[in-house]
Order: structure tokens, then C-alpha cells, then sequence
């Protein structure tokens, strides 16, 4: 029985490093002297601002104002809040209430690389990667649209792509520090074949050096602020949105809209309308969901934070039937007819029951000996439903001594005990990587425990558990009330 736990690497996750400029860049005030005067329209927004604002955000502020997108009626704007910077209610707010919109010439998306000087050689690029080459150039330029809405994205956050070998020891054995490691080596090879085959060959079109860490920031960029679950969208910056902070308490991910609207002076568009989730006060703090989904292993991939609740606590099975099982085509196809495969992953949350699934696919990768007959073309459409009940003891047997082996080997992969973390949580004074480590590791180990204890209460059961074949003589009237076998004899 192939039968493991490994370490669930994601196909892309976020990450920040710093960027390096390439270009000087002129003084601001000199920017957009051919279009419409900068800091002259709508100047009254500024006063609103609390004047601890750092300046670029006041610029970027009031570049929104120039561009529409900001008025006097709207009911949110810019603030120093816990998180370090978010969007605060002007006023009141009712729940669900419009809080901003944004036009869809504003969005940088798919649709605008291809409306760009770089369209055409990122046409075959997957959408990330077109559109972080995007960034990169606009970032690059002086005359960019966006310039000012560049200047406030951040350098970096606390995602752990951004740790040091060092603060990465912190999470050894974690599956966040091999999610981490094959993060950083996709996007290494992703940068490694875009810089031969499109930036190289077009230094009219990138005339400035593209460095990895350049390529890492517009990744965890796009990561950590993109929105994904629009009608039409499913990779698009906001400005101005993407100000909005995340919070446990937002618990629906239905605030973002796509409208018509509009969009300028005698103009109608596709606009960002985004709702406010919760009623607000004057003074609070606008706050969205980023993803109910995530774990915490995620969002402290894509943002850099976790949450203190268990329920983002969890762990990942990764179970698979070996090509070396004799029976490895036929469980395979079993496997496939019930919409898993060769491979199968079981995320696990701490507090919650095991996932459906999970427990019929070990019958089925354990499978083998006096029980192979399950396996038999005559069983092909029923065997699903003989796997979510005991099969037999040995296979039963089995199933909890692989995951319990399985349990105790990761756990003794992590430097500190469960105790010892929750010990240095509370005495508090952590840096914040230290406590996403400390928590991230404490919460994989708390599910592991949790994992381990469900399985050797089962080994506890197995004398009592009702297998396959006494089920079947219950069906052809062949065990009496006590469970006893009734022999006819012949008349």
C-alpha cells in the first residue's frame, strides 16, 4: 500500500520581494503636463486625509479624484489602522451599501496587456505572466497611467517567500516550507523561460534589466491583491479597492460586483462596484473576506498573516496508488469513476470530521489479498459503496496503522512540541514572522494529533466494527439475531 504524506505543493502562491529600481524617475509634479493639471482638481479630498498619510498615498488619492473615481459622496477614504493602512467609513455605512466603483479603464487585467505596446508578445504567455510583465514596465515608466497607484503597491510583506533562511528555519517540517521551496523554484523557471523567449528578444519593448526579484514582486503582487471571483475576471488589480483590508469576521465572499455605470463625463462602462459586507459606524474600518477556503498555511503564503482562529488550521493527506500494486489498474479506474486518481489530496481542518473521501480511498489503495475480489468487473459499479463500510480487519488494520505511522513520522520532523509553541504565544513579544511560524507549526501539529487520535480510536474499535462478509450473510438471511451463522440441514 503506497500510502504518504507529502508535503502539498501549490501550483502558484504569493510572495513580495523588493524592487529594485531600474529608472530615475522625475518629480511628480512634472508628471502629466500634457493631460489635465495634477493636484488642482478636487484638492478639498486632501483635507480629508489624516495628515500621518504617507505622501505617495495623499498623490495616489488624489489621482483618483482627478480620475473620477473619487467624489464627495464617497463614503470611504484612506486611514492608519492596526494593519498598517486601510479604508475607513466616512460616515455611516449600511450593510451591502456601494462603497466604490472603479472603471474598467482603471483595471489592469488581461484585457489591458493585450491592449498594450507588449500585447503582442505576451499573447501566448499564461495571464500571470503577462500581466506581471505589465507591471513591471508600467512600474518602469514614467508616463504610465498608473504610475501613482505603482508608487503605493508595496515592496514587500511577511509571506514567507520573502523569509530568510533563518526565519524559514522557524517552520521546519511544516508543509508551508515545501509549499514555500516549490513556490520559489516554479516561479524561478517561469522567470528563467519568459526572460529567454520574450524579454531578451524584445529589449525595444523591456529596454530596462528585469531582474528574478522584480519578476518575484509582480508575482506576489498579483497574488496578494488580485481579485479572482468577478463574472468575466479572473486575474484583475483594483485600485483603490485593493486598499481593502481582510477580516474573520467578514464571513461571505459576495462583495465584488461588475456593473455598468458611469464612467466619466457622458460615458458609460464596466465598472468594479465593490459592497460594503458589514454595517459600519463613521470611523470603522472597511474590511472584505480575501478567501473563506484558505488555511493558514495560504494566507500566510499569499499575505503574509494568519488568523487566530483554528478553523484555518490544517493539514494535507496526500495519499496515491502505487503503479506497482498489482491491482493498480483496476483501483485506478475505481479511483477515476469516483472523481479522484492516481493521486488524491485530503485537506484535513482541525475541529472538523475527515473528509468523505478519504477513508474509502485507503480501503481502496489497501486493498489486496482475500478482499481483492472487490475489485472483480461484477463489482465495478457497486465496489464505491462496499469501501464506505469496513471491508475487513486486516484491510481495516491496515489503513490505521499506515496513517499512524504516517502521523508520528511527521510529527517528529517539527524542532518544537505543541506545548512549547503555545508556551511562547502566550508570553507574547513575538515579531510577526515569528508568529506566523510559531502558529503555523503549532496548528499543522494540533491537526496531526488530531488525525492520529481519530485512527487509534478506530484501532480501538475494529473487535466491534460490522465487516463486508458478515454483511453479506445479514442480506442472504444467513446470521441469526446474535450474529450467529444458521446452518440448514436438508430435509
Amino acid at each position: 500500500m503506497a500510502s504518504v504524506f507529502s508535503l502539498h505543493p501549490l501550483p502558484s502562491s504569493s510572495f513580495l520581494c523588493p524592487f529594485k529600481t531600474t529608472k530615475s524617475r522625475t518629480n511628480f509634479q512634472t508628471l502629466y503636463s500634457s493631460q489635465k493639471p495634477f493636484l488642482i482638481k478636487n484638492s478639498l479630498q486632501l483635507t480629508e486625509l489624516d495628515p500621518k498619510i504617507p505622501q505617495p498615498v495623499q498623490t495616489f488619492w488624489q489621482w483618483l479624484c482627478d480620475e473620477g473615481v473619487v467624489t464627495t459622496k464617497t463614503p470611504v477614504k484612506p486611514g492608519i489602522v492596526p494593519e498598517g493602512l486601510g479604508l475607513v467609513a466616512k460616515r455611516d455605512i449600511s450593510k451591502g451599501e456601494t462603497v466604490l466603483e472603479v472603471p474598467r479603464r482603471l483595471w489592469i487585467n488581461p484585457d489591458a496587456v493585450a491592449q498594450s505596446e507588449i500585447g503582442n508578445v505576451c499573447s501566448g504567455l499564461k495571464p500571470w505572466i503577462s500581466v506581471a510583465l505589465f507591471l513591471l514596465r508600467e512600474k518602469w515608466r514614467d508616463d504610465s497611467k498608473w504610475k501613482y497607484y505603482m508608487d503605493v503597491l508595496p515592496q514587500c510583506t511577511d509571506s514567507t517567500i520573502y523569509w530568510s533562511e533563518e526565519e524559514l528555519s522557524e517552520i521546519q517540517g511544516t508543509q508551508l516550507l515545501s509549499t514555500t521551496m516549490s513556490v520559489k523554484d516554479y516561479v524561478q523557471n517561469e522567470f528563467q523561460k519568459v526572460e529567454e523567449e520574450v524579454i531578451l528578444r524584445n529589449k525595444q519593448l523591456f529596454p530596462f534589466p528585469i531582474t528574478l526579484d522584480d519578476f518575484f514582486w509582480a508575482f506576489g503582487i498579483l497574488r496578494s491583491r488580485a481579485f479572482s471571483r468577478l463574472r468575466n475576471q479572473n486575474l484583475i488589480l483594483v485600485p483603490f479597492a485593493d486598499l481593502t483590508n481582510h477580516s474573520a469576521r467578514v464571513t461571505t465572499e459576495d462583495h465584488a460586483h461588475e456593473v455598468r455605470g458611469p464612467a466619466g463625463l457622458f460615458s458609460w462602462d464596466l465598472l468594479f462596484s465593490l459592497r460594503s459586507p458589514l454595517k459600519l459606524k463613521a470611523g470603522d474600518q472597511l474590511f472584505i473576506q480575501y478567501d473563506l477556503k484558505k488555511s493558514n498555511a495560504d494566507m500566510a503564503l499569499d499575505y503574509g498573516f494568519i488568523e487566530p482562529s483554528s478553523d484555518r488550521d490544517a493539514f494535507t493527506l496526500t495519499l496515491e496508488i502505487s503503479e506497482s500494486d498489482d491491482f493498480y489498474g483496476d483501483k485506478l479506474d475505481i479511483a477515476e469513476s469516483n472523481g479522484l486518481g492516481e493521486t488524491a489530496y485530503f485537506d484535513i481542518k482541525l475541529g472538523h470530521s475527515l473528509p468523505p473521501a478519504l477513508i474509502p480511498y485507503l480501503r481502496l489503495v489497501a486493498l489486496g489479498g482475500t478482499d481483492a475480489f472487490l475489485l472483480e468487473s461484477i463489482f465495478r459499479n457497486a465496489v464505491w459503496g462496499h469501501l464506505e463500510l469496513p471491508v475487513s480487519r486486516p484491510n481495516e488494520e491496515l489503513i490505521c496503522k499506515v496513517v499512524r505511522d504516517a502521523c508520528k513520522s511527521a510529527l517528529s520532523a517539527y524542532h518544537a512540541t505543541i506545548e512549547e509553541d503555545e508556551k511562547l504565544m502566550e508570553e507574547g513579544n513575538l515579531s510577526s514572522r515569528l508568529l506566523i511560524a510559531v502558529g503555523i507549526r503549532a496548528g499543522e501539529k494540533k491537526v496531526l494529533q488530531q488525525i492520529d487520535d481519530i485512527f487509534r480510536e478506530r484501532e480501538l474499535e475494529l473487535d466491534e466494527l460490522e465487516y463486508y462478509q458478515e454483511r453479506r450473510l445479514k442480506d442472504l438471511g444467513l446470521v441469526g439475531e446474535q450474529g450467529d451463522i444458521i446452518f440448514w440441514e436438508p430435509k
